[in-house]
């Protein structure tokens, strides 16, 4: 039982090159009293000889003022599992990995301090390994999984790994309240953004004729769905010949893609991408922005002469809606929400569906849509103005975000004093155009005759 003691900065560094270790294994990082941030420091102790390989760290960062420990594994240099990934453990000193001789995987901190465990005590464990699929797995002596990290899937599923419906890949909660997830549900996989009890999907694939889904699969070439039967019923395809590795839900942007390994360039790269258009991602803008036709964003400029509001490209209103404060609803036309799954109102009025939002104190903005081809019209509510995007003036789309009462009008009156200020400059600036002009032409003239008229002189 030996403790192996590492302490490394910025950088990782091997214990072993094994791809397992039994009971009564210990690893102890060391980790910094001063906190610095992005500082990452720990040891690897398994990993795979495939290539790339599949690695096991003991590791310790730097986040949120604080540094936290868990056990990770990678896949070359792409971090595929992490224990901490839904509950940071926070440590001052020391952090030790602990093998105990009865079978139990513990994370632990000063003073016997355990932050994570996998809870094996008792069950003949033998042997911690990682195996060729990437899988971390606790064995007995019959090679029996009594524990395995595919049963906890954080923000990555690796080949050959398998979701039951009902399962989901989260991304990291590290600095924000909002996170994504890609979710297995009866009749369809889908990505959603999350915020509080908030949740609104914004992209989704289903099994044709209604299908419904078991299980699904990662193979080398895509995303297999399959119902009770063990039957597939469908693919999300790779678009490589090159065999997949993983599929990753993204932390930044809430995309979700299909990756293999180039050999080539000695890298992973996307060989599928849920979606490819930068303002079809729900965070493309920040709240109260819109995500325009050349991808950049502009700001809902909801200003009157003298202030700005707290709302301009901010997270909201302070307060809300929910304290007795008056609102009404300002109306910005070609603007349509990434976000889906919204009961659908038909067949009302713009104004009513105006109405709604303002008579629910929770609704923060509604999207109305008139559809001139079937003659009908549609009615959304919201509780996040998120994910907004400039649309066509074609098919009729109008976004109301709900606004303190008096600051729409406000804003309509600025806008049309902007307006009128624009086209008197316009006006003035043909006048002066003109008058310029036509005296340039009179000197012109004027000139023209002194020369003819002293060439007859002559």
């Amino acid at each position: 039982m030996n403790i192996i003691f590492l302490f490394f900065v910025l950088l990782f560094n091997y214990a072993f090159s094994e791809s397992s270790v039994g009971i009564g294994y210990k690893l102890m990082v060391a980790v910094p009293a001063e906190y610095k941030f992005g500082y990452i420091g720990g040891g690897f102790l398994l990993e795979t000889k495939t290539v790339p390989n599949f690695r096991v760290a003991l590791s310790f960062e730097g986040v949120n003022g604080k540094f936290s420990c868990s056990l990770l594994v990678f896949l070359g240099d792409v971090k595929v599992w992490d224990s901490g990934h839904y509950s940071k453990f926070y440590v001052t000193g020391k952090c030790l990995l602990e093998f105990s001789l009865d079978g139990d995987l513990r994370l632990k901190g000063p003073n016997e301090i355990v932050g994570w465990k996998t809870g094996t005590s008792g069950q003949g464990v033998k042997r911690l390994q990682i195996l060729n699929t990437g899988n971390l797995v606790l064995v007995d002596e019959f090679n029996n999984i009594k524990w395995q990290s595919f049963n906890f899937p954080t923000d990555v599923m690796l080949w050959g790994q398998q979701l039951d419906v009902a399962t989901r890949l989260t991304s990291s909660r590290t600095n924000s309240s909002m996170f994504y997830s890609f979710e297995i549900e009866n009749n369809k996989v889908a990505l959603y953004v999350n915020s509080g009890e908030l949740r609104y999907s914004y992209w989704n694939f289903q099994p044709s004729m209604n299908r419904s889904i078991t299980y699904i699969k990662l193979s080398s070439k895509g995303l297999l769905l399959f119902d009770t039967k063990y039957k597939k019923i469908a693919q999300i395809p790779s678009q490589s010949i090159q065999p997949l590795k993983f599929l990753a839900l993204k932390n930044e942007t809430g995309n979700f893609g299909l990756y293999y390994y180039s050999q080539e360039k000695g890298k992973f790269e996307a060989s599928f991408q849920a979606l490819n258009n930068t303002c079809d991602l729900p965070n493309s803008c920040r709240p109260y922005g819109i995500c325009t036709f050349s991808n950049t964003c502009s700001c809902i400029q909801i200003l009157t002469n003298d202030e700005k509001s707290s709302a301009d490209c901010s997270e909201g209103f302070s307060g809300g809606f929910c304290n007795g404060k008056k609102a009404e609803m300002l109306k910005i036309d070609n603007v349509g929400s990434v976000l889906k799954g919204v009961p659908e109102i038909v067949n009302i009025s713009r104004e009513a569906c105006s109405n709604l939002c303002l008579q629910d104190c929770k609704c923060a903005a509604a999207l109305y849509f008139r559809n001139s081809h079937v003659e009908t019209t549609e009615c959304y509510l919201y509780r996040l103005v998120l994910g907004l995007k400039q649309v066509d003036k074609g098919p009729g789309f109008s976004y109301m975000v709900k606004v303190p009462k008096g600051i729409g009008r406000k804003h309509e009156r600025h806008n049309l004093k902007k307006w009128i200020f624009v086209g008197v400059g316009v006006f003035d600036g043909l006048i002066i155009l003109t008058l310029v002009g036509g005296f340039c032409y009179w000197l012109i003239k004027r000139r023209s005759r002194r020369l003819d008229s002293g060439g007859r002189n002559s």
